[in-house]
């Protein structure tokens, strides 16, 4: 058991450095998905389409860097911005989000990258401490299971 709960304690040991080594490599692979969902954004409900709308609506953000990224797009030559952008759903026309000079009054001007990232490293404290005490726990738990192993080849453990 001390031996199961150590390699777990391992595992997650690795996890957590790889993951803070390896931090800014998620960051610019993160950055060129978001460009390559944005590329390929449709109206059909693809899964990629419905998180860069998700991820808009939630954060009240538009685009990667800013709104203008959707000029790139062959979505913004045939529709304009997406209305996920909008700040007002009612205050929203096909006609403005077509105009890049209209749209930056009518849709969120910040970028969804910069907002996802800082989102993400303002709650990396709540998850480290939370892996911290998880870890604490497990250590215990080996020690506790390294001596239950000591009593009982020591015969110090009465049968009961």
């Amino acid at each position: 058991y001390a031996m199961l709960l150590s390699l777990i304690f391992l595992i997650v040991l690795v996890a957590a450095i790889v993951g803070f080594v390896f931090r800014h490599e998620i960051k610019t692979n993160f950055e060129s998905n978001l460009n390559r969902a944005l590329r390929d954004y449709n109206v059909t409900a693809d899964r990629h389409s419905e998180a860069v709308d998700t991820i808009q609506r939630t954060l009240h953000c538009c685009g990667v860097q800013n709104y203008s990224d959707w000029e790139r797009t062959e979505y913004f030559t045939q529709r304009g911005i997406p209305r996920s952008c909008c700040k007002s759903q009612d205050d929203c026309s096909e006609g403005d989000l077509k105009d890049p000079n209209k749209a930056k009054l009518k849709v969120f001007v910040d970028g969804c990258f910069f907002l996802v990232t800082s989102t993400m490293e303002s709650k990396m404290s709540v998850v480290a401490g939370i892996s911290f005490g998880i870890a604490c726990f497990q250590l215990v738990g080996i020690i506790l299971a390294c001596c239950l192993s000591q009593y009982i080849t020591n015969n110090q453990y009465e049968m009961v």
